[in-house]
């Protein structure tokens, strides 16, 4: 993969190139994902890693900043909490997860510091799918007080028909064969029979994935956020779009709390 050296996030940006960037297109991308097993072949952030990528390399392509990671998510209740006894059972998945609520305020105050550091539209993309229904409820709040373009979309959307998603599967373990192949030892996929770890979540058909699929994963994921970013313009403009204060935030919250019984990470159906 070729060296990629433009500066796009946030955090690295000195004030000079942060506002050219702005300028150039006030959209801010924040990459969502959660430490969790996948199997005993891959890294616990497969799904941080990814989301990373596909926001760092949009802004690259596309403009726009990228936005300090969110590495920690929602699991463990809701849909969520049967699906894990299933894949890891009685065994301690040394996973990094948060209570919905805590996570779908956290998404509150992160929306309320980028419209008031100058962003225009939001773009929200999380490695970790299944949770992103919650994310669209807390944008569709928050755009009740400011009308900003707020997408909020999980990896395997962005090539649904193309290609399907998994859990460390060959889809999950092709992408990060593609972006850290250092993070993936295929010669462990027997692992699940002898370890007291057990499946440990591991995909029945980890043992397909190649690099060249992840290249085309991710390839076929960045012609969707290209096409995400030329939905949100018109972006409004600066004068548009007043300072949120705190407490104006905390009542977008309270209209999310209100609507707590369509949280799918409730429910476990």
């Amino acid at each position: 993969m070729a060296a990629q050296t433009e500066t796009v996030r946030w955090e690295d940006l000195l004030p000079r190139e942060f506002e050219q960037r702005l300028k150039q297109l006030p959209l801010v991308y924040l990459p969502m994902g959660l430490c969790e097993p996948h199997g005993h072949v891959a890294a616990f952030g497969l799904d941080t890693h990814k989301a990373a990528y596909m926001c760092e390399e949009s802004a690259r392509r596309f403009g726009g900043i990228v936005a300090p990671i969110q590495t920690y998510h929602i699991h463990e209740t809701g849909y969520h909490r049967p699906w894990l006894r299933e894949v890891v059972g009685d065994v301690n998945p040394r996973m990094g997860s948060l209570p919905p609520d805590v996570v779908l305020r956290l998404l509150v105050f992160q929306l309320r510091a980028f419209v008031n550091a100058g962003f225009r539209a939001v773009v929200v993309v999380t490695g970790h799918n299944g949770n992103q229904r919650d994310l669209r409820l807390v944008a569709e709040e928050f755009r009740r007080t400011r009308p900003v373009p707020i997408v909020a979309v999980s990896d395997p959307e962005l090539v649904a028909g193309r290609f399907e998603g998994d859990h460390a599967g060959r889809y999950e373990i092709s992408q990060l064969m593609y972006l850290r192949p250092e993070l993936v030892r295929l010669d462990r996929l027997d692992d699940r029979c002898g370890s007291t770890l057990g499946r440990f979540a591991q995909g029945e058909d980890a043992h397909l994935a190649t690099e060249s699929e992840g290249r085309r994963i991710m390839e076929s994921s960045l012609a969707a956020l290209k096409t995400i970013v030329e939905d949100c313009r018109p972006l409004p403009g600066i004068e548009d779009v007043p300072f949120m204060p705190i407490a104006e935030a905390e009542q977008v919250w309270r209209r999310v709390v209100a609507r707590a019984d369509e949280w799918c990470t409730l429910r476990e159906e």
